[in-house]
């Protein structure tokens, strides 16, 4: 084999490496990617039924119910366009109540009930997650108008 030929070898292989090595990175990253979406969205049945999604907005009032001594709490949670039950079973955190806005990361279940794996309150009074700010925005506008943003 020429000298030219071995270097030739050499860098296809070396492209080949790189090649597959950003194709596991990429395969990894779109594994892990965690999208948000309202319950307006969930809803409408835009959400995935087969991945771990997260799901936010506000917890109304008189919809969390916990059996005494149990770990098992349901709740709903809105953007006061639609619901979306959630179930938990755990802790939740110390800011958890009812009126105050929430992320739960977790799968929709076959029944349409929203499985939450972990639920994230809010850590102050004037904090809300990002993305349940501007789905609540969006559903309190008049048609037409645009979100500001």
């Amino acid at each position: 084999m020429t000298p030219r030929r071995r270097r030739m070898v050499l860098v296809a292989l070396i492209v080949l490496g790189v090649a597959g090595a950003v194709s596991f990175a990429l395969t990894a990253f779109q594994e892990n990617l965690l999208y948000y979406y309202s319950p307006t969205d969930v809803s409408a049945g835009k959400a995935p039924t087969d991945r771990v999604f997260r799901v936010g907005g506000m917890v109304p009032e008189g919809s969390f119910k916990r059996a005494p001594g149990s770990l098992e709490a349901q709740f709903v949670v809105t953007d006061y366009a639609h619901d979306v039950k959630v179930s938990y079973t755990g802790v939740l955190p110390d800011l958890f109540r009812e009126g105050q806005g929430i992320i739960a990361r977790g799968r929709l279940g076959e029944d349409g009930v929203f499985v939450a794996e972990e639920v994230l309150a809010k850590h102050d009074e004037n904090y809300m997650p990002p993305e349940v700010a501007k789905s609540l925005r969006q559903q309190h506008q008049p048609a037409g108008d645009s979100p500001s943003s």
